[in-house]
């Protein structure tokens, strides 16, 4: 019944250089597939340059034409395609009296433990390594002693389940000492113990770095931490309308948004904490900086959106989403700077994909060296966020304390991590 399970995922590469990749999924549906495929496709480090979505509730067909972006390593096509096979439920009739309403067993987190001599960069290219690794981190804490040594520890997930093994280990262990050098004093790997629960959540937050952090609404006076360059504010926009007119069964969302990397998986993300089904979506290609996309949806029972109050409580918060799927300020902790990164955790707990890399990535660009960095969770507004901290190392090529040097550091970390 139903297709062979190693045809519910095709990859088709581009013929050259530049040319999207296409990725088809063609499987029985179930609640935010569209979701945590887009959220895959962000991991591997490729960006959507247009897609269609479509299901009966019972079976979906979805293409995606991808490119890798231009801050990702080399894309390991064969393992996206085992990730986005695993994520396609059983194409067996039993799926639905067996499998839908399973969960699969979490992955065990193992505690990477590595102590060396500090120098610029050496965070990015850690976390490089375990991103191209398919290990995924959970949690981290590092700190910086006051003779340039740094302590690290990294909480990960092996995305491929094979970290137990001793082949993988050594691979690891290789890829690691590559990177670290004559640098690394001691680096050791073992499953995690009482010590992750810890680390889960994060140290308090201010009032007023908590209130910026996570309001729902931002208004214009969010350039007072959140500063945001001329062309970035321009781009502050975001137009979706409501039509109930075009079927007699769903609600047709059509949005106009500013494009950047995550924009399908943030609005589909969005859709299904909301719990709202998409029957169709179509999600066409980038015309001067925007995006347009048009999606038939129902509300949980099947019914339309007729209600006005909820019509326009789904269109703000699909604006804010898009627009400011991550809050990135910087404020002051006690005598240090510190950068702080936002982003909201689905319902299922799953967090977003590769903001540690970027965030690395554009401070290690900028000069700046991390003195510390600790990532965890936390809860405001009935929402929970996860939140990554970062003090930053006052020797470097900005003063710290200027206005116009933390805007600059602001910008550069928002757009890696938008893709602009």
């Amino acid at each position: 019944m139903g297709l062979p399970s190693d045809d519910a995922v095709l990859i088709q590469k581009g013929n050259k250089q530049g040319e999207p990749h296409v990725i088809t999924v063609n499987c029985p549906d179930k609640h935010g597939l569209g979701c945590d495929i887009c959220h895959i496709i962000l991991d591997f480090g490729l960006y959507i340059t247009k897609g269609d979505v479509s299901t009966d509730e019972i079976w979906c067909y979805m293409v995606f034409w991808v490119v890798p972006h231009s801050s990702s390593p080399v894309v390991r096509w064969p393992s996206l395609k085992n990730r986005l096979q695993s994520l396609c439920p059983s194409c067996s009739v039993t799926f639905y009296l067996n499998d839908q309403h399973s969960n699969s067993p979490a992955s065990p987190v193992y505690l990477l433990k590595f102590f060396c001599l500090d120098r610029k960069g050496l965070l990015h290219d850690v976390t490089q390594v375990l991103c191209e690794l398919e290990l995924t981190i959970q949690k981290v804490k590092v700190t910086t002693t006051p003779d340039g040594r740094v302590l690290d520890l990294f909480f990960i997930t092996d995305n491929m389940e094979l970290l137990h093994t001793e082949e993988r280990q050594h691979h690891l262990c290789k890829q690691l000492d590559a990177v670290l050098g004559d640098s690394c004093i001691s680096c050791k790997l073992r499953l995690a113990g009482p010590e992750y629960d810890c680390h889960h959540g994060i140290s308090s937050l201010s009032p007023a770095v908590a209130e910026e952090l996570f309001c729902f609404v931002l208004s214009d006076k969010e350039t007072r931490l959140q500063a945001l360059s001329s062309d970035m504010t321009n781009l502050k926009k975001a137009n979706v309308v409501v039509d109930n007119s075009l079927s007699p069964a769903h609600t047709l969302l059509q949005i106009h948004c500013v494009d950047h990397k995550s924009l399908f998986y943030d609005i589909l993300r969005t859709l299904k904490d909301c719990n709202i089904k998409i029957a169709f979506g179509r999600f066409s290609p980038n015309s001067k900086g925007c995006r347009d996309l048009d999606l038939f949806i129902q509300q949980k029972d099947g019914k339309k959106f007729v209600d006005p109050e909820k019509q326009n409580g789904l269109c703000s918060r699909l604006k804010v989403e898009m627009l400011h799927p991550l809050r990135v300020i910087i404020a002051n902790r006690g005598p240090d700077t510190e950068l702080l990164v936002a982003n909201p955790v689905e319902l299922s707990g799953k967090g977003r994909p590769r903001v540690f890399y970027d965030v690395t990535l554009a401070l290690k660009a900028l000069g700046i060296c991390i003195f510390s960095a600790e990532i965890g969770r936390y809860s405001s507004s009935d929402r929970e966020w996860e939140v990554y901290r970062f003090l930053l190392d006052e020797n470097c090529g900005f003063q710290l304390s200027s206005t116009l040097a933390r805007n600059q550091i602001v910008d550069r970390v928002r757009r890696m991590l938008m893709g602009w």
